[in-house]
């Protein structure tokens, strides 16, 4: 994936925008628990009151507060609060609290947080004693064996004042070593009973309170996780967009350079490697770029945040979570090992599977002729069957990782509540926090689940992306020259061939060597010779499909690897072998290599080309659908449409690769005929490649070729005198009166 990363610049700002939103989503999923958490312990255990602080004091619960603090802790206690009067309580606090009307109350003063959280832990301890005491029976046994001594008339608190600092301080240090005993949680909900017990001293409808803060708390939960999910949308559509327009870039980069091979850059690439390449391939680089952004970004955030949220608010637990992730390592270390090594296989049945397909449609004709439909579906039946079982192998492997999780998810469910339990019963705990480490444990799981699939998928998206580099990095072997020549106006349309030697790359033997000649313009140079001789590997020499080995090719008087192929082949009309059509009309066919030619040109073109009859006879003319391939017309009338396609173009320099071989004779000879005179008008040069001699014996210039080299050069009527190969082909087509020899 990595070799790709040039293309992901493009998309930088979307990408660093998907990391800022899927930040706030993990913030806002991680802070869920906790408000669930607080709505649990504090808003139902605790009657809504979430601190040992009191807004209000009545003045007895002040007095009383009072006496259960040290010296140091009274000062800061007093600095806390203020006094107010009962004619000088607003209106809010009147109707909140009743009974502060009789007698005025303590209100808290606004303190910033430091100063709370110290008055917080000055006031826990009081507000438990005070709480304690005021909540006991006097009649009760354990009354009595408290308080039952003190005279009478005395409470609890007087007997507290009058105690010397040193026994005070003996008292709250046994309270505070059973206090250790009863665990933070414990303390908290006890705290948050003692303010709500004020409340209700002072009037004030508690269940109002407890229904407000629950509601409070419910509503920014839900104000959190629509927020979640506003970022969780805004990243999907981001991540898709990313993932669109990096694929739509690899695929035009991969179709423009395809485009710039030469011959020898195809062969080494199957036309259904390449469509593969250009779809399989790039949708699964896309489908792994969406899901690299979603989740590999966002699995830390929320893994790490969750251990760190799980650690600081329930450390005793987070001993599950260590032994599960070890357990979910393993698991996954093992489908690591399996499934693997299969993605590879996958990308290459893929390959064979296509091949296969395109074989037995595009040779349909041939099978069904031959018989051998049997033999196409077993063929395919074994492709696809290969293919199908990995897949099966892959899939069942990774499908059964979620199965799992899910009952290692249950196990620690099960393990946190039997454990949890115990530490809510010694007081370590809330029930509220025990469910939020419940919830982080399962977003814990999840988030390494997560980057588990995408680690397993990610093997398979790198091995479609390295096929997908070996395309863009392959490096033409025919390359634009850096600083290009202008062609010679002055030998417009001439071509010449000086001591020009061929061969494929990698082969021993020359294909083509020391071929020369020199074809003008105005004229018809022929090549004609046995099968594989190498006409046809001579012709694609000229618009630099292949590059000579030595020698040069000169077209208008320059050598062709010092000007732009684009230019040359705007000079150059080729009709190869195969008549290729694409998908259209007859005339956006016709108007491929000539956009803007007028229709006399255009019925000009299909009159020389013998086109007319066949297209007249169509409903729709010019306007008729051509099917792609062409498979709708035949070979005969394809080829005369290639050939018209040609002629419209208008080129310098004419090239006939046999393309003249599914024509009748009269239709041959006709289409030669009209093609002369045009030539005679135009000046155009032309180079036929022939296996009919009918076809090219009216060229003033014929070449001979055999076993790659020249045997022969001249007119008709000098190479039946001087060469016997030409001899040879000609009496084995035509007899001697046909050929005008004796």
């Amino acid at each position: 994936m990595l070799k790709l990363k040039h293309y992901f610049k493009k998309f930088w700002a979307p990408i660093l925008l998907c990391v800022g939103l899927l930040f706030l989503q993990s913030q806002s999923e991680l802070a869920l628990p906790d408000y669930m958490s607080d709505i649990v312990s504090v808003g139902i255990q605790a009657g809504g009151f979430d601190s040992a602080v009191s807004d209000v004091l009545s003045i007895e619960t002040y007095n009383h507060l009072y006496v259960m603090m040290d010296e140091d802790d009274q000062k800061e206690f007093e600095d806390a609060y203020r006094f107010v009067e009962s004619a000088d309580l607003d209106e809010d606090t009147k109707e909140k609290f009743p009974q502060a009307q009789k007698q005025g109350i303590y209100e808290l003063k606004d303190l910033d947080s430091d100063e709370f959280e110290d008055i917080e832990d000055i006031m826990v301890k009081p507000m438990l004693m005070v709480t304690s005491i005021d909540s006991m029976d006097v009649n009760s046994e354990e009354y009595q064996k408290q308080f039952g001594s003190l005279p009478a008339g005395m409470t609890p608190y007087d007997a507290i004042a009058m105690m010397d600092e040193a026994t005070k301080e003996q008292m709250f240090s046994q309270i505070d070593t059973q206090m250790e005993t009863m665990g933070e949680s414990t303390l908290k909900i006890a705290a948050g009973n003692g303010v709500k017990a004020e409340y209700e001293k002072l009037g004030c409808d508690s269940a109002t309170v407890q229904n407000e803060y629950i509601l409070q708390t419910g509503v920014k939960m839900l104000g959190v996780a629509l927020a979640g999910t506003i970022c969780a949308v805004a990243c999907g559509f981001l991540a898709s967009k990313v993932g669109a327009g990096v694929s739509r870039i690899l695929r035009s980069e991969v179709f423009k350079k395809v485009e710039s091979f030469s011959n020898e850059e195809f062969n080494k690439f199957s036309t259904a490697s390449l469509i593969t390449r250009t779809t399989n391939d790039i949708t699964q680089v896309q489908m792994v770029v969406v899901m690299f952004i979603r989740i590999v970004c966002f699995a830390p955030m929320m893994g790490i945040g969750a251990l760190i949220k799980a650690f600081s608010n329930t450390p005793s637990m987070t001993w599950i979570i260590g032994l599960v992730l070890i357990v979910i390592f393993g698991i996954i270390g093992v489908a690591f090992a399996i499934v693997m090594p299969k993605f590879k296989i996958v990308q290459s049945l893929i390959d064979r599977l296509n091949l296969t397909m395109r074989e037995n449609l595009s040779g349909m004709l041939v099978i069904r002729a031959f018989g051998n439909e049997e033999h196409s579906e077993k063929r395919f039946e074994k492709a696809n069957r290969d293919l199908t079982r990995v897949n099966l192998f892959v899939n069942r492997t990774m499908s059964a990782l979620m199965p799992i999780m899910m009952f290692i998810f249950n196990v620690v469910t099960l393990l946190i509540v039997y454990y949890g339990v115990k530490q809510v019963d010694l007081g370590n705990i809330a029930i509220g926090q025990m469910m939020a480490f419940m919830q982080y444990a399962m977003q814990i799981i999840m988030s390494f689940l997560m980057i588990a699939m995408i680690a397993i998928m990610l093997p398979r998206a790198s091995v479609a992306a390295d096929r997908i580099y070996e395309v863009l990095s392959m490096e033409p072997r025919i390359l634009d020259p850096e600083n290009p020549k202008s062609f010679d106006e002055t030998k417009k349309g001439l071509v010449e061939f000086n001591n020009v030697t061929f061969k494929y790359p990698g082969a021993n033997e020359a294909v083509l060597e020391n071929i020369s000649f020199t074809a003008k313009p105005g004229e018809t140079t022929a090549f004609i010779g046995s099968t594989g001789s190498g006409k046809s590997t001579l012709i694609n020499l000229i618009p630099r499909f292949y590059e000579v080995t030595e020698g040069s090719i000169k077209v208008d008087g320059v050598d062709i690897r010092d000007v732009k192929q684009h230019d040359l082949r705007e000079k150059i009309g080729l009709v190869p072998q195969k008549g290729l059509l694409f998908s259209g009309t007859i005339k956006s066919n016709l108007k491929y290599g000539a956009p803007d030619i007028s229709d006399e040109q255009l019925e000009e073109a299909i009159r020389v080309a013998q086109a007319k009859e066949f297209i007249d006879q169509k409903e729709d003319g010019v306007d008729s659908e051509i099917s792609q391939g062409g498979t709708n017309v035949s070979g005969g009338q394809k080829q005369r449409l290639a050939i018209a396609r040609a002629i419209a173009k208008n080129p310098e320099i004419f090239i006939f690769d046999d393309s003249f071989s599914a024509l009748d004779f009269k239709t041959d000879a006709k289409l030669r005929q009209e093609l002369n005179e045009m030539i005679k008008k135009t000046k155009n040069t032309v180079l036929i490649v022939g296996q009919r001699i009918a076809s090219i014996m009216n060229a003033q210039q014929i070449i001979v070729l055999d076993e790659g080299k020249i045997v022969g050069k001249g007119t008709h009527e000098e190479l039946m005198n001087t060469c016997e190969v030409y001899q040879e082909i000609a009496y084995s087509q035509l007899s001697k009166e046909e050929l005008g020899h004796e």
